[in-house]
């Protein structure tokens, strides 16, 4: 794979993109002591996906953090630490749950820099699984990115491998910025190269996982390794494609996309959220803005439907973008 990062990963070792959840964190803390965590569960328990285990056993529970369960304090409380000069890290265990505390985050936390002319920020990090694929029913599988993507004033990242995981939480732990950190629930036991050390990922940097010439595929999160197996499919059809992980939402890496399509002339994007307000939307606005001489047929969104998602496992395929769907759009794109 190609990664605009340039960097590469030499160990055979491999890692879980969830132990790289917790081991992104714990570099960090050990770096930083005003780093702390807080969440449900995610002391001796380890999380409900496992992601924060060995944190409380290593840095106690002075800096490891369990609470009540209450969306609203975890982020009242993590806002308060971040303006008072601490650097939380704040889990709230279910993306879908982002909305039991939305005051804080579309009309607090984003606009305190702004409102104070830069004398206080917020350099805190909300964690949450996000996504379906794994039957958790409406309440707990949906994609919310584009919800955050709303809300001017907020970090969105969202990494589709291990070593992605470990070098943005990095980069998002050390931004003075709010950063929403999405882990996707149907990437948690995917495997790949661990992080070298003092690995940082820039956020809004995306990485060219795939190159192609005749069409751009852009995904992000669970649905690159969708676009990628969508890929291997075509090119024994002869259709060559260039695989894009986004890897984060904002800032928004425009520049890659459009170097990518003035190399194929065709693109599509790949994502999770449904068609109605996802971040596929903006993308292609952006393209036809102001690469519209680029492009030699229409661009073309695969995208979630919108509808609550379904708890069957065949019913919520019908609904999720799948290796099937993309195939289909790129050979008629391809055709045009």
């Amino acid at each position: 794979m190609a990664d605009v990062t340039g960097e590469r990963m030499t160990t055979g070792r491999r890692i879980t993109y969830r132990e790289a959840v917790a081991e992104g964190i714990a570099r960090e803390m050990r770096g930083d002591p005003t780093v702390v965590c807080l969440g449900e569960d995610i002391g001796a328990a380890g999380g409900v996906f496992k992601t924060t285990a060995g944190l409380y056993e290593e840095f106690g529970p002075e800096r490891v953090w369990d609470t009540p369960i209450s969306e609203q304090a975890i982020v009242g409380a993590a806002m308060g630490a971040a303006m008072t000069g601490m650097r939380p890290v704040a889990e709230i265990m279910f993306s879908d749950f982002l909305a039991c505390c939305w005051d804080y985050l579309a009309n607090e936390i984003p606009k305190v820099r702004y409102m104070t002319g830069g004398q206080v920020t917020v350099p805190l990090v909300v964690r949450t699984a996000n996504g379906g694929g794994l039957g958790f029913g409406a309440q707990h599988s949906q994609a919310t990115e584009n919800w955050a993507f709303a809300i001017p004033g907020l970090k969105i990242a969202a990494p589709a491998t291990p070593a992605d995981v470990i070098g943005m939480m990095a980069a998002a732990i050390r931004s003075d910025d709010p950063v929403v950190f999405f882990e996707h629930k149907g990437l948690l036991a995917t495997k790949g190269p661990p992080a070298p050390p003092d690995h940082v990922v820039e956020l809004g940097r995306a990485a060219v996982v795939r190159e192609g010439g005749d069409i751009t595929l852009v995904a992000l999160a669970s649905m690159v390794p969708v676009a990628l197996e969508a890929a291997e499919r075509l090119a024994a059809e002869g259709i060559s494609a260039e695989v894009i992980d986004l890897r984060c939402l904002v800032p928004l890496d425009t520049r890659a996309v459009l170097a990518s399509v003035a190399k194929t002339s065709r693109l599509v994007t790949v994502e999770e959220n449904p068609y109605q307000g996802g971040w596929g939307g903006t993308l292609v606005s952006v393209v036809v803005d102001e690469g519209f001489g680029l492009l030699d047929a229409p661009v073309c969104r695969v995208a979630g439907e919108c509808v609550p998602l379904p708890f069957a496992d065949a019913l919520e395929e019908r609904v999720i973008p799948t290796v099937d769907k993309v195939v289909a759009r790129v050979r008629e794109l391809a055709a045009y």
